[in-house]
């Protein structure tokens, strides 16, 4: 199991940028594919991007590629959530989120959650 906890989020003008970070501890952390995921209110929660076991792999939905960049420092148990170009549309809690399968974009395949963090992006 892995404990996450997310933090970074914040009120941002439209275009800006903004670094979340997910701080991670348990023995599984190595081996674990992670994600960050977002909901937006009245929305469901959705799949963002994510990053293999060793970082040698990262994927993007289609809202966010080219404007968003994940990585992690196995060093430091920590992911990263790079946001440039941010629009309105972006608001929403943010959730880190860890699976022990190699990718995956489904929410379903992931068992261990942060408990999110806000974004606000203005117009």
């Amino acid at each position: 199991q892995v404990q996450l906890v997310e933090s970074g989020g914040g009120l941002v003008q439209a275009g800006g940028s903004l670094r979340l970070s997910c701080a991670a501890s348990g023995r599984n952390f190595g081996a674990s594919g992670l994600a960050w995921f977002r909901q937006a209110p009245g929305k469901e929660r959705e799949f963002v991007a994510g990053v293999s076991f060793d970082g040698t792999t990262q994927y993007y939905s289609d809202a966010v590629k080219g404007r968003f960049t994940i990585s992690r420092d196995n060093a430091k148990d920590t992911i990263y959530l790079q946001m440039n170009s941010l629009n309105p549309e972006d608001t929403a809690v943010y959730y880190c989120a860890a699976t022990l399968a190699l990718i995956a974009t489904k929410l379903q395949t992931y068992t261990d959650w942060g408990r999110g963090t806000q974004v606000t992006v203005s117009s």
